[in-house]
This record gives C-alpha cells, sequence and structure tokens, in this order.
C-alpha cells in the first residue's frame, strides 16, 4: 500500500522566507500577476513549496 505524503501550506512570510524575498515582494507579485502560484484560502494567500520551486525553475520568476 502506497502512503500518499501530504505538503503543507505555507503563508506569505514563510513563501518569502523561501525565496529571500519580503513578503511585500510577494503580495506585490500577486497583484501584478507575475503568475507565482499562489491560492487564495479564506482571506489568506497561501503556497506549497514544490509550486514555488516549479516556478522558479520554468523561468516564469524572472519574467518582467
Amino acid at each position: 500500500m502506497s502512503e500518499r505524503i501530504e505538503e503543507k501550506w505555507i503563508n506569505i512570510d514563510e513563501a518569502a522566507n523561501y525565496l529571500s524575498v519580503k513578503p511585500a515582494t510577494v503580495r506585490d507579485w500577486i497583484r501584478k500577476g507575475k503568475n507565482i502560484p499562489a491560492h487564495k484560502i479564506g482571506k489568506q494567500w497561501k503556497f506549497k513549496y514544490s509550486e514555488l520551486d516549479a516556478w522558479v525553475n520554468s523561468g516564469k520568476s524572472a519574467m518582467e
């Protein structure tokens, strides 16, 4: 039987720390439509490490 390990959701502060930017930068990327993989859950933005990694590796994070 295979076990599925769920990846936990992280908040803006944790995502900013992971990407080595300020939380205001992450909020700005969301607001300006920079295609950062953010999900609105309730009133908060949430992220997953794997989606952030894929976004950075795709080169979309470098687009202006």
